[in-house]
């Protein structure tokens, strides 16, 4: 079974989560929150597999929440669920180490999308938002950047995959690699690109189109 917690101020949005989860006969709603500090609470007693987020909450908001949690539980997975459709607001979710965002007026068919690809270590962007990362002034996909000529072919294939949310045993796989390798490359692309963790690495791969 795969098991999720419901993070949402509303109770009416709660209860139709859990009635539309339930549609699916392999999740389990396991516990939902009324606000952030209730789903850290619940995050930690109930050890879910998902976390279904949203952001402006009581007490302490989802993005706050989403940090606190997944400091203490690496291996747990948070997808926002939000109406915020702001490149601001889904770059922090993200910094904070989301593995997806998601809009409220999405189908189920593609909640369950996106719950199931988030599971197997996807990144997962609303379609309606995924547009905001190859955006510039004139809407146009960005030219390519600087750092983007210091990376070595084998570098560039790590950065690929990173932005397609593979984590470090599956790029060690998919490039027949030791994790100790990968996770070395990993670390000169991060220094390369000027970023601190591999969610940033990740956004800059998707941004200039690389996850492809």
């Amino acid at each position: 079974m795969i098991r999720i917690l419901v993070a949402d101020d509303q109770a009416i949005v709660r209860d139709g989560l859990k009635l539309i989860l339930s549609l699916e006969a392999d999740f389990e709603v396991v516990a939902t929150a009324e606000d952030g500090l209730r789903a850290v609470e619940l995050a930690g007693l109930h050890r879910p597999d998902l976390i279904l987020m949203d952001i402006h909450m009581p007490r302490l908001d989802g993005i706050a929440a989403t940090a606190r949690i997944l400091e203490n539980h690496a291996d747990l997975r948070v997808l926002m669920l939000t109406t915020y459709d702001t490149d601001e607001w889904l770059s922090q979710a993200l910094a904070a180490g989301a593995s997806g965002y998601l809009l409220k007026d999405t189908t189920r068919e593609e909640l369950v999308k996106a719950i199931r690809g988030t599971l197997e270590g996807k990144h997962y962007l609303d379609p309606q938002i995924a547009g905001l990362l190859f955006k510039n002034d004139t809407g146009c996909q960005p030219p390519a950047p600087s750092w983007l000529s210091e990376l070595n072919e084998r570098e560039l294939a790590v950065l690929k995959l990173i932005g397609q949310g593979l984590s470090n045993p599956r790029i060690a796989t998919r490039l027949h690699l030791s994790e100790g390798t990968v996770r070395n490359y990993v670390s000169t692309v991060l220094n390369k690109l000027e970023v601190t963790d591999r969610t940033q690495a990740a956004i800059l791969a998707v941004k200039h189109g690389l996850d492809r």
